[in-house]
């Protein structure tokens, strides 16, 4: 698709989650650096506004996801006198299908058929190619390759206040490499079992010399989860879940050396920072929604757990199937992880020297 002239106006239609709208950050850049005087409009959640505050080129319309016919009103409101060159229209649900009637553009660019789901293609008018396997942040990036951009290598800039920065620095102002270990997903059978979190996080105190950090939102699972892999660690560390604002969880993952985590919004926001991600994937398949800078970092048993639970290949699997059976992350070894993370650390103490 190859347009007359820049575009004047843009308009994004991507309402969630934490780890996807951090795959649509390089997207953003692309199209702000490749048509800088073109106006970008994105339409966005509650909380996934809060994770990109201070984002400059974009103007945000938030949609409160939980606020039923009022949200929806104002909405249609906040549209009402709106008209945009493009929709990128980014999600394939439902609701945002709905909402996105509301959005006028004559060109409506979505998902191809392979990835539709929920009527998606009675939305839109265009398609992006279908590339089959394909990392989130790579097809996020077709929606720039359907309008004709130059590829550039995917760029994130997330933003992050310097008293939120201050807040971290205060937390672990030991001068020693920081271990931050976020065990919780918001799919359950995503995580792995505290006990072996635990054993983990003593091999990187008493062997690599590092502090570790425990990390995470305010649930009931994540203070539950946080309490067991302390008891069961043989030294004290620093445990700081549901004690942060999601500002200040930012700056705590970028002030982090190393991140482990199941598949979650951590995972991406810490590898759009630049921090180095340990990822446990046996649920899903790191090749789709792993952290992208770190994927050889992570430990991925999804090929086992899709012969295991489904009787197959994964290839065979429709892209983006998630096996959340119990029992899935046990595929996940103690010692799986403490070789990734002696290798990372052999080669951090490689680079500084």
């Amino acid at each position: 698709m190859q347009l007359p002239a820049a575009p004047a106006s843009i308009c994004i239609l991507r309402l969630s989650a934490l780890g996807d709208v951090t795959h649509v950050l390089p997207l953003v850049q692309r199209l702000g650096e490749h048509w800088p005087g073109t106006h970008i409009t994105w339409i966005i959640g509650k909380a996934e506004h809060r994770l990109l505050q201070g984002l400059q080129g974009v103007e945000f319309i938030v949609f409160d996801k939980r606020g039923g016919w009022p949200a929806i009103r104002a909405l249609r409101q906040a549209l009402k006198n709106r008209r945009f060159d493009l929709l990128l229209h980014m999600q394939v649900a439902a609701r945002a299908n709905l909402l996105s009637r509301l959005i006028k553009a004559p060109v409506r660019i979505g998902w191809n058929r392979e990835r539709s789901r929920d009527l998606h293609h009675w939305f839109i008018n265009r398609q992006v190619a279908h590339v089959p396997f394909q990392h989130q942040t790579e097809a996020f990036l077709e929606f720039a390759n359907t309008l004709g951009l130059p590829a550039a290598p995917p760029r994130w800039n997330l933003p992050i206040e310097p008293a939120a920065q201050q807040w971290a620095r205060a937390q672990v102002p030991v001068d020693q490499p920081l271990l931050v270990i976020s065990p919780c997903s918001s799919h359950a059978r995503r995580n792995w079992p505290a006990e072996r979190h635990a054993a983990v996080a003593d091999v990187a105190q008493q062997q690599l010399g590092m502090q570790v950090v425990l990390f995470g939102g305010p649930s009931q699972l994540e203070h539950e989860t946080a309490a067991a892999i302390e008891q069961c660690m043989t030294r004290p560390c620093t445990n700081l879940v549901g004690k942060d604002t999601l500002e200040q969880s930012k700056a705590m993952l970028a002030r982090a050396d190393l991140l482990i985590s199941p598949d979650s919004g951590p995972v991406h926001i810490a590898s759009a920072l630049g921090t180095p991600v340990l990822g446990l994937y046996a649920a899903t398949w790191s090749r789709r929604s792993g952290p992208y800078n770190s994927l050889p970092l992570c430990v991925d048993r999804f090929a086992e757990a899709a012969r295991r639970f489904r009787q197959c290949e994964p290839e065979a699997l429709r892209w983006g199937t998630r096996i959340e059976e119990p029992g899935v992350m046990d595929l996940i070894s103690v010692e799986d992880v403490i070789e990734k993370m002696r290798h990372w650390h052999a080669a951090r103490q490689a680079e500084s020297r």
